[in-house]
């Protein structure tokens, strides 16, 4: 039975892993501000232009519906044109897989940074989720995401349910449930269920199950930082051109009357002065 529902599962990933013809990004990032600002433990959410991306979109209503992990340059691993391969995900399809950072500069991207996580514990979980490269793609979630595509109203409260099921193999994992799982390894909180302890008086903090998280997680995360790569290198918004001003410039900069008749005006109208 699982073969036929892994069967099922990858011809549905192959449906939903087709580009959304006639995508373009809102903000494009700036390759060059984000490469530098980027760090070791940094989750880079993006805006996907395929398929899946609509149904994560939808399921969230969130702008996210992809989330990886920067772990820095890994050694070995680089693209065919030299590029070091900085990230690790997990996409459907593949599995999770290693990737440079050039895969996504041409979408909308937005950067969280954990709060004051150790450098110790930061090397952890770049370190648990390089470990998890090889493993497969929860391709059961995909089974579960196929109720998207029949045309019914989802309730708010069922949303997050809907994706959050999956196979339950701790070796099959979806991109957030893989980045989720890394910061639990270092009990680093993303967005822990609260109780109320009655003996202390005080909160108690609970890890949700790793199937429960989505990429908007991590920007909705009271312990995430949202890194802006334009203002994190030095913005000044003084040095900026705008198009308006531009043409105005360019327009005083051009004479109504061309020179060369301007000149043969003034002679003529010398000699009838004379």
């Amino acid at each position: 039975m699982s073969w036929m529902l892994d069967g099922i599962g990858r011809a549905i990933a192959r449906y939903l892993n087709k580009p959304i013809a006639g995508y373009e990004p809102f903000t494009p990032s700036d390759p060059e501000a984000l490469r530098q600002t980027l760090r070791p433990g940094d989750v880079l959410l993006v805006e996907g232009n395929n398929n899946i991306s609509g149904v994560i979109k939808y399921l969230t209503q969130s702008t996210w519906s992809h989330s990886a992990l920067y772990v820095g340059a890994l050694g070995g691993r680089m693209a065919a044109d030299g590029e070091p391969h900085v990230l690790i995900e997990a996409n459907a399809g593949e599995g999770v897989v290693s990737a440079p950072l050039s895969k996504y500069i041409r979408f909308h991207t937005r950067i969280c940074r954990p709060v004051d996580l150790t450098e110790a514990d930061c090397a952890m979980v770049c370190a648990y989720a390089v470990e998890r490269i090889g493993f497969a793609y929860d391709l059961k979630n995909i089974i579960d995401l196929l109720r998207y595509l029949f045309p019914l109203p989802v309730p708010q409260r069922w949303r997050r349910r809907w994706i959050a099921l999956g196979s339950g193999d701790p070796t099959r994992l979806i991109c957030s449930a893989l980045i989720a799982d890394a910061f639990h390894a270092v009990r680093y909180p993303i967005l822990p269920k609260i109780t109320r302890s009655r003996q202390a008086r005080e909160e108690i903090l609970e890890i949700r199950h790793s199937s429960l998280y989505c990429p908007r997680d991590f920007d909705i995360s009271p312990y995430f930082n949202v890194v802006k790569p334009t203002i994190a290198q030095g913005f000044d918004y003084k040095a900026l051109q705008w198009a308006d001003l531009s043409r105005a410039a360019e327009a005083m900069e051009i004479p109504l009357v061309p020179q060369a008749a301007a000149a043969a005006g003034d002679s003529d109208a010398e000699a009838l002065a004379a």
